[in-house]
């Protein structure tokens, strides 16, 4: 019997993919690293912002901790309304001398660092690092002395008073009227005064600690509306 020979089938052969070349994997490498420059400093800056305004927070409500402590030691009065005689500042903060305000609570703050806000971009200004008005020969020269509104970041509101809460204890100093920044000293802030915060600090908010104790992160607009509902015509504040 004729034996018949069926010619075997040929596999089907699937093409493999080719592999990248070594230019073509350079040049994905390149392209990756010029995305990665592009966008990751953008990342970090703003995790850096965020970073920042959560520590001004932070340092806003160690101040505001520090008002309510002192007060209870001075028949719930804050400093601003208790006589240098008697151990307050009321006389110096009338001047517009904010940090003796503070200078007075050193017991209740334990560092003027957190009297710096970390955006602070005035370079005539600097953190101190001890309350100490004088640093003793000897002592590392980084070691600085808190001496003036010059180691200060946050205004005082004079009036200010634990028994009405809403109204403004203290905040960024960075604040402008009619759109001037507010000079160093004594300004008073009525009902319908034009104030706002000036200046890239914080992506053009601030924060504000008011007299309860509380912390608030405001626009410019609501700015105006947390002094309109002070309970008070005037505002008097210290601006360092």
């Amino acid at each position: 019997m004729p034996i018949h020979l069926s010619t075997p089938m040929k596999a089907d052969r699937k093409h493999a993919p080719e592999a990248f070349t070594v230019v073509e994997l350079l040049i994905v490498v390149a392209c990756l690293s010029i995305l990665a420059a592009i966008i990751l400093p953008g990342i970090t800056s703003q995790n850096c912002a965020v970073a920042q305004k959560i520590n001004c927070t932070n340092n806003l409500r160690q101040i505001g901790l520090a008002f309510r402590t002192w007060s209870l030691d001075n028949n719930d009065r804050f400093p601003m309304q208790v006589s240098v005689t008697n151990g307050g500042a009321m006389e110096m903060v009338a001047t517009g001398t904010a940090f003796t305000a503070f200078q007075v609570m050193s017991n209740e703050l334990s560092t003027p660092k957190i009297l710096f806000c970390p955006e602070e971009n005035d370079r005539k200004r600097i953190s101190a690092v001890t309350f100490s008005s004088t640093v003793p020969k000897g002592v590392l020269a980084n070691v600085i002395p808190f001496t003036g509104d010059n180691n200060v970041s946050y205004f005082v509101a004079l009036d200010a008073q634990d028994t009405f809460p809403q109204q403004p204890l203290c905040g960024d100093r960075n604040l402008a009227i009619g759109g001037r920044p507010v000079p160093h000293g004594l300004v008073e802030v009525w009902t319908n005064t034009p104030v706002a915060w000036f200046g890239p600090r914080h992506n053009g908010n601030g924060n504000i600690a008011l007299a309860d104790g509380s912390i608030q992160q405001v626009t410019s607009p609501r700015l105006r509306i947390v002094f309109a509902q002070s309970g008070m015509a005037t505002n008097r504040l210290a601006i360092p």
